[in-house]
């Protein structure tokens, strides 16, 4: 008996001599000559999507005709996408930058509770706007009574808690899995699969709680929206006139393509099957919904958005004569 106790000790203490504490996130390494001009791609999108994103916070809060339902969603999707994106590049600023490419297993098992509480957020919150904009389109007489201030804050909250506790739970589960042998990350952020391929314990809970929370993060909110639009296009096309039909269309548009950025590229990375192609095509993906898509939300926003264009014209008014009375006085 005392044998099998030492014997235990002694494989428990191996285990723990051998176990992973960093990861190796290859990235884009296997472009070496390509690192400077990367990092500084990388920098002008963090750049822009940073200050696109924060303009559109500021008009929200600072316009008074921006104080409607569609506006303080889309002003927290700003918010949501600044932190998004700031989860993952600055990791990988410091890679491109200094090539050191390690990170800590607890790191990096924070750097997926950020980012996937994030991105299952977003999926509530393009989920409630959607909702918002059948309610405006199909339902205007009831639309200030069903998406009043209350009603909008708590809509918000369920969407920011569902988050953040259903990725909880599985990152509480991540902890306790243990890493040896290889800890080579063939990606540019600590993504969930890779996580799973470099244990050394038993995934299969981690794996279903895992799979039981992407779909009620995921399922949900894309069958919300998909119905959702499906109601207003139907309610559009019932229109009698041109004008009306085009002024309902430009109310929506602008958030169709944002879900359809957003939803599409993660369709390609995590349902299509998986071949030698898409491997190589994962990261390129990958940037789509992580980097590039928060980059472009404010632009489809302004450009395709009346409201949005007066707005900015009315605070740069407002900055032009500060500045101008400041300057005489």
């Amino acid at each position: 008996m005392v044998v099998v106790v030492v014997v235990v000790v002694l494989i428990q203490n191996r285990t723990n001599l051998t176990a992973n504490t960093i990861f190796i996130l290859l990235g884009f390494s296997d472009h070496p000559e390509l690192q400077t001009l990367l990092f500084l791609a990388f920098l002008t999108i963090f750049m822009l999507t940073v200050a696109g994103n924060l303009v559109i916070v500021v008009l929200v809060v600072s316009d008074g005709h921006l104080h409607t339902p569609m506006y303080f969603f889309l002003g927290n999707l700003s918010c949501l996408e600044i932190c998004y994106t700031s989860t993952i590049l600055p990791r990988l600023f410091f890679s491109l930058l200094t090539g050191d490419r390690t990170i800590s297993v607890h790191g990096c098992i924070l750097q997926y509770f950020f980012f996937g509480s994030l991105a299952s957020t977003e999926c509530y919150v393009l989920a409630v706007m959607s909702y918002d904009r059948y309610l405006a389109i199909c339902r205007p007489l009831r639309y200030t009574y069903l998406m009043n201030g209350r009603i909008c804050f708590g809509l918000l909250a369920i969407s920011w808690m569902t988050g953040v506790l259903n990725v909880g739970v599985i990152t509480s589960l991540l902890f306790k899995l243990l890493f040896c042998g290889p800890n080579e990350i063939e990606h540019f952020f600590c993504d969930l699969a890779p996580l799973f391929k470099l244990s050394c314990s038993n995934t299969h809970l981690v794996e279903l709680v895992t799979f039981i929370f992407a779909s009620i993060n995921t399922l949900p909110p894309f069958l919300l929206t998909l119905i959702s639009y499906l109601c207003i296009i139907i309610n559009i096309l019932q229109m009698k006139t041109k004008a009306s039909r085009q002024k309902a269309f430009s109310t929506c548009s602008s958030h169709l393509i944002v879900v359809t950025l957003f939803y599409g590229s993660l369709i390609c990375v995590y349902l299509l099957p998986e071949t030698n192609t898409r491997k190589e095509l994962h990261k390129t993906f990958s940037l789509f919904y992580t980097v590039f898509t928060p980059m472009l939300n404010p632009l489809i926003y302004s450009l395709r958005n009346r409201e949005i264009k007066a707005a900015l014209a009315r605070t740069a008014t407002k900055i032009v004569n500060v500045a101008h009375c400041q300057c005489n006085s």
